[in-house]
């Protein structure tokens, strides 16, 4: 008989404790354990286990055979590039997102529209249900397997039975292990649960999505507890109040973790969007001032995004400061540039930023638009819609070069613009690939004289 073995640990970071306390001496969070009751096996227990157990010895590393076609390729194109190229054999990727967000039906579709046969494993929805989103999916259902199950041994029994190119679990806190007496969803589980998978995905070669929620903060439920465990982890973002849905690679063993994928979430599913540019800018009849056209790189994709800003007169006495999409921080020292570098009175004013499509960037070429935008908000002076800004502000207020110019410029010629504002400093850029007219400045003030003189 094994014995029982009690101890608290807390539900938001994982820590342990020989008994209950109020606060977290890790996260410093306030009543965030809970008794959980962890199952030790005995060591006759142990022996036997271990005597059943392959047991794997050392070789030497040009031995070792690899696979020929060592990725499963989807058609979902999206998909492919934010893995790198196609789910790894043998891997485990964790895809987090908010409720509602669209995560049982990307990983459905997957399913459905792969040649490769799949164990659709749920533990929060019946057959019927997924029956009835795979109606609206209208995919192919000959290759998907369904199994409603939240016992992991069960599960990966059942796996073995059946041999799938692929598994999705939905979702990991819903799966119970033998080893651990506490409930499903606890850090315990999780941890557990997940260690298993791994070490089943490793043994098998099969690789396997696994779904996860996040938690207040935005954060995959239990996160440092799983991502340092798995090989890629992806997260599923989006506004609810907006059509598009963002899939960002945040850790990939075998691939960027600079990709992003964009989907269109409509009535029939997740459609991918194949021009992303296209959809994030806006054709304005009328001209408006605030709005400028930045070329922004997500991995190795080029997209224009559309920033809108809005300056006011401080109502209460102390300026707001608000974006959405981008980096608060670094707007305050874009402002803090504006007022000290470059005598534009911008402290007192409030100033509104917003990134269209709500999709969130944090690639500093984008610098040079937002701070257009700004300026042209506060002087109520609009920006011809055929011009597109590239270029990284710097402390002093210059101009500073990015990478991959050529790549941008191309991007900003296919959508139709006519001139591209960008840094002097740029040293290996190849004119005679491009038709479109290159602005080359070094100071914020050259940029205003052009545009606004």
């Amino acid at each position: 008989m094994g014995k029982i073995k009690s101890t608290f640990v807390c539900q938001n970071c994982g820590a342990k404790s020989s008994k209950w306390i109020g606060k977290c001496p890790s996260c410093q969070q306030w009543n965030t354990f809970t008794e959980e009751v962890i199952k030790q096996t005995s060591s006759i227990e142990k022996l036997i286990s271990n005597s059943t157990t392959k047991q794997s010895k050392p070789m030497l590393l040009q031995d070792v055979q690899p696979i020929s076609n060592n990725r499963i390729h989807f058609s979902d194109k999206e998909f492919n590039r934010v893995l790198g190229g196609g789910l790894v054999y043998g891997s485990v990727v964790l895809i987090g997102g908010e409720p509602g967000i669209g995560k049982s039906t990307l990983t459905l579709k997957i399913a459905l529209t792969s040649n490769h046969k799949c164990l659709y494993v749920s533990g929060e929805e019946s057959d019927q249900q997924i029956k009835l989103r795979a109606n609206r999916l209208k995919g192919k259902m000959e290759n998907c397997y369904l199994l409603q199950e939240t016992q992991l041994q069960q599960i990966i029994h059942q796996a073995n039975q059946l041999n799938p190119d692929f598994i999705v679990l939905d979702s990991i806190q819903t799966l119970q292990s033998e080893t651990i007496d506490s409930s499903a969803g606890s850090i315990s589980q999780i941890k557990e649960c997940t260690a298993q998978i791994v070490q089943f995905a490793k043994a098998s070669h099969i690789p396997i999505l696994l779904i996860g929620h996040i938690n207040k903060e935005g954060s995959i439920a239990g996160p440092k507890v799983l991502e340092h465990m798995v090989d890629t982890v992806l997260q599923f973002e989006g506004d609810h109040h907006h059509v598009y849905r963002i899939i960002r690679s945040i850790k990939n063993r075998f691939g960027s973790t600079n990709e992003i994928g964009i989907y269109e979430m409509l009535a029939s599913g997740l459609i991918e969007v194949q021009n992303p540019s296209k959809i994030l800018i806006n054709n304005h009849k009328e001209l408006l001032s605030g709005v400028s056209i930045a070329a922004s790189l997500e991995g190795i994709r080029p997209i224009l995004i559309e920033i809108q800003a809005l300056t006011s007169s401080a109502a209460y006495g102390t300026p707001q400061r608000s974006s959405t999409g981008f980096d608060l921080r670094r707007l305050n020292m874009l402002l803090a540039v504006l007022e000290k570098r470059c005598g534009f009175k911008i402290a007192a004013k409030d100033v509104f930023l917003n990134i269209t499509g709500g999709i969130k960037v944090n690639d500093p070429a984008i610098d040079l638009g937002v701070v257009c935008a700004i300026l042209s908000s506060n002087f109520d002076l609009h920006i011809p819609s055929t011009i597109c800004f590239i270029g990284e502000v710097g402390l002093s207020g210059e101009i500073r070069p990015v990478p991959r110019i050529d790549q941008r410029i191309s991007e900003a010629q296919k959508m139709g613009f006519k001139t591209v504002f960008l840094s002097k400093y740029i040293s290996d850029l190849d004119i005679n690939l491009t038709k479109i007219k290159l602005v080359k400045v070094g100071k914020i003030q050259e940029v205003m004289l052009h545009l606004f003189n």
